[in-house]
């Protein structure tokens, strides 16, 4: 087997929690180093998580010649800027979910990819998961006839306004904060909106506090899907077809991976192998640096999502339909 890619981490974001674990438990990644903007907290995280080398700034760990591949979670509105930084200094780059909105952002960050001769990909962890993939493949079988219908849901209660996630200056809000979910499994099971239309309530911090949405795709198959951050704890995604329908209790987060097959005869339970997703993801550009594979995610998805989020946000702003 190659041997692991050095990868590094810049910030100190609480998602790292979740993806550090599946970092250290994996053959094919060596996490070597973190970056904070402060080199106090950088040495204490580092220790915390045994993570070698702490850098006091992010341009620090980017001048480390021997790091291969970032992991970048900062704040929304820095993921294309800091993406380009880490291209341009010679990483590979796997980006925190949402990459943006701005299909613009998104096309500079994948055209420095390509100027450099590195990989760039959003970490949409969900979609490496086996029960994604089966779930996928279902469909595409026909196993619940001909599609229909995608129904969508993930929230959570979050009352903070100076939570990162509900600040209008970093583009927070519930759309992308988990919406992005969402939007991204209604594509990937019925292809690229031609019409969406999205409804908001803007609570107090000024961020969308719930967001619904319906997209019409190719073929007469409609997505709807609501998402908060000031809701109780949700996420589900269903798809509905002309002869039985898919349920995923936990299609996101996929920590106990069931899909129910409903058709007329009853209800089949389909269990998958629990698998860390975050781990998987890790895995995919380590090995499409090595050149074992390709990345799953590339710039048609993270454009074509942009795209949309862009546009359900129009919709929303101006209470009217938006084409693509």
């Amino acid at each position: 087997m190659a041997h692991a890619v050095k990868w590094g981490i810049l910030s100190t974001a609480d998602i790292n929690r979740k993806v550090i674990p599946g970092a250290h438990a994996s053959p094919k990644v060596d996490l070597v180093a973190v970056a904070s903007r402060d080199q106090a907290r950088a040495d204490e995280y580092a220790k915390t998580w045994e993570i070698e080398r702490a850098y006091g700034s992010y341009e620090a760990l980017l001048a480390d010649p021997e790091i291969e591949a970032l992991y970048i979670p900062v704040p929304n509105n820095m993921h294309c800027e800091w993406s380009i930084k880490a291209l341009e200094a010679g990483k590979h780059v796997l980006c925190e979910k949402p990459l943006s909105r701005h299909a613009d952002h998104v096309e500079a960050a994948f055209d420095v990819a390509e100027r450099t001769g590195r990989l760039l990909s959003e970490a949409f962890m969900y979609r490496h998961n086996p029960q994604t993939k089966r779930a996928k493949q279902l469909v595409d079988e026909g196993a619940i006839g001909e599609l229909r219908l995608v129904r969508a849901a993930f929230s959570y209660g979050l009352y903070d306004e100076d939570n990162i996630r509900l600040r209008t200056d970093v583009e927070g809000g519930a759309l992308m904060d988990v919406g992005c979910y969402n939007v991204s499994g209604s594509r990937l099971l019925g292809g690229e909106p031609e019409r969406v239309w999205g409804e908001a309530w803007y609570g107090p911090s000024g961020t969308d506090w719930v967001f619904t949405g319906t997209m019409r795709f190719p073929g007469d198959v409609i997505a709807t899907f609501d998402c908060g951050t000031a809701m109780v704890e949700r996420d589900e995604l269903e798809a509905i077809g002309s002869e039985g329908s898919l349920f995923l209790d936990d299609p996101w987060h996929c920590t106990v991976p069931v899909i129910e097959l409903r058709r007329e005869g009853g209800v089949e339970r389909i269990e998958i192998e629990p698998q860390d997703s975050y781990r998987l993801e890790l895995e995919n550009l380590s090995d499409a640096i090595r050149g074992e594979g390709s990345p799953l995610l590339g710039r048609e998805d993270a454009l074509a999502q942009a795209r949309v989020l862009d546009a359900l946000h129009r919709s929303a702003m101006s209470g009217a339909p938006v084409s693509l």
